[in-house]
């Protein structure tokens, strides 16, 4: 895949259909590479004439590693905790102007932007921080980052960070097992998740980005005032069984953005399972068109 210069880094990323069509830019969630969003999604968006563009997050897959930044979890958890100030290697911000270098790697001046979990804070956090750059936004199965939202059921964060993994066998049953259990319970394909699983794991093993991604996370902080501030098309899509990040926060979210739409899928939990894969990606390119039609006015 090919590497872009961006932000004193190197970003891989991946493209799919014309690029004389709108550019789709697509997030991925914590400690997740770009192979998280499935080529089936992909291929729906590009056949409703999307010009889609995935990239590896810093510390992830073929993107830069930041191994050599020291960091406290178990500090940064404490501090979160008590809504004291967080360090970290790196924040939301410092992530998105890698995507803004990668666009400006690819020539592209302004792009309609997707996020799906903490992807939805990056895109979220785009919007604030840049939004000369940004046609919509659709936020997926995510949160404004306030600490009365959109917070993990009871027993879940931990399976965010499992412990020492020794081996590929021990990293992909981690993963089903996550997968199992925040997933959508009707949707749930063990047998993919084993796959995809074992995909991520031969790409790249990184397990210490979940962490430092995290971090980054709570040293960003709530976005509540900015968010009231957007006026940018926007879609807030999230599962109502999503137990990682809870429903109320994509309502927080939508509520928060003005004029944004929120469109809760009852067997959904936090992921984006195959069944409804021509429902997000109908509702990505409506915004999309109301996008494009916005920026033909302005």
């Amino acid at each position: 895949m090919p590497i872009a210069p961006s932000n004193g880094i190197e970003i891989c990323y991946e493209t799919f259909g014309d690029q004389n069509d709108p550019t789709l830019l697509l997030f991925m969630g914590l400690g997740a590479q770009l192979i998280g969003w499935d080529e089936g999604l992909i291929d729906e968006l590009v056949a409703r004439k999307l010009h889609v563009v995935r990239f590896d997050n810093r510390d992830t897959g073929q993107s830069t590693w930041f191994d050599d930044a020291p960091y406290d979890l178990a500090a940064g958890q404490a501090n979160n905790r008590a809504g004291l100030p967080v360090e970290a290697p790196y924040n939301l911000s410092d992530m998105v102007d890698d995507a803004v270098g990668l666009l400006d790697h690819l020539g592209i001046d302004k792009v309609h932007i997707a996020g799906a979990s903490m992807g939805g804070m990056l895109v979220q956090t785009m919007a604030i921080d840049h939004p000369d750059r940004v046609l919509s936004v659709c936020s997926i199965m995510s949160s404004p980052g306030e600490p009365d939202n959109g917070q993990p059921a009871k027993g879940v964060f931990r399976l965010l960070t499992p412990g020492p993994i020794n081996s590929r066998d021990e990293a992909i049953a981690a993963a089903v097992a996550t997968g199992r259990a925040v997933g959508s319970k009707e949707h749930f394909d063990e047998q993919r998740a084993t796959q995809k699983a074992g995909e991520a794991y031969d790409r790249a093993f990184h397990p210490a980005a979940t962490e430092r991604q995290l971090l980054a996370i709570w040293a960003s902080g709530a976005r509540t005032e900015a968010l009231q501030k957007l006026d940018v098309p926007t879609l807030v899509i999230h599962g109502r069984q999503d137990p990682l990040i809870q429903l109320d926060g994509g309502e927080r979210t939508a509520a928060l953005i003005p004029g944004a739409q929120l469109m809760v899928f009852d067997e959904m939990g936090h992921d984006m399972p195959q069944p409804l894969w021509t429902s997000i990606a109908d509702a990505m390119a409506a915004l999309v068109t109301r996008g494009e039609a916005r920026a033909a006015l302005a």
